[in-house]
């Protein structure tokens, strides 16, 4: 892990906004060329034309395009954060407007670019920093959610915590799925059965 883990490592932490702004234009480009080309076909070189920058001055931030694909991905899950919680009616009778909230919000967070998204879930390699972003982010979900399902007045399950992770380890699982492999199923169909499931569990609606 640390030989793999230096090999994704930027080379270049940006500490100047036109340095930013210059990471920000490899990662956007690297997007568009691996959803256009694939990630086989994706070369530096196309990222570096794409980004109109030279080789050179893109090996300055990453040393090859798995580091950039490890960057997309972490860049992926913080932009996914969850900001809508405290706007969800907690009223009783709302449980169902509230769940949907959920999944619309895990929906909406994977819907750019579904070719993208499959890229990154397939080749993206585990960098410590990709790890420790999935470690943070499942977390905080979890937390917000767990917050969220104590306040409702018409949960029934047994233990809260175990909800919450069950929840958006199901709701998480199956947007990736569904967003980064699109089959013949409508994608409102799928939120629909996801919310009614997930709002019938919370309920207890369940054999004793």
């Amino acid at each position: 892990m640390p030989s793999a883990d230096r090999r994704l490592q930027p080379r270049r932490t940006p500490r100047q906004v036109r340095a930013e702004l210059t990471r920000e234009r490899i990662l956007t480009a690297a997007a568009h060329v691996f959803a256009e080309h694939g990630y086989a076909a994706g070369t530096t070189n196309r990222i570096a034309e794409r980004a109109r920058i030279s080789i050179g001055s893109l090996y300055q931030y990453f040393p090859n395009k798995d580091a950039i694909l490890a960057a997309l991905l972490v860049q992926h899950i913080d932009r996914g954060t969850w900001t809508g919680a405290d706007r969800i009616d907690l009223a009783p009778g709302t449980l169902r407007t509230a769940v949907q909230a959920v999944v619309r919000d895990a929906i909406t967070n994977h819907s750019d670019d579904p070719h993208l998204l499959r890229i990154m879930i397939e080749e993206a390699p585990l960098s410590q920093e990709l790890l420790d972003t999935i470690a943070r982010h499942g977390k905080d979900r979890v937390t917000q959610l767990r917050d969220l399902l104590g306040r409702h007045p018409d949960v029934r399950v047994r233990n809260l915590d175990v909800a919450a992770e069950l929840i958006l380890f199901t709701v998480e699982l199956n947007t990736h799925k569904l967003m980064a492999d699109p089959r013949s199923i409508p994608v409102e169909t799928v939120e629909q059965e996801l919310v009614d499931m997930v709002t019938r569990y919370l309920l207890g609606d369940r054999p004793d």
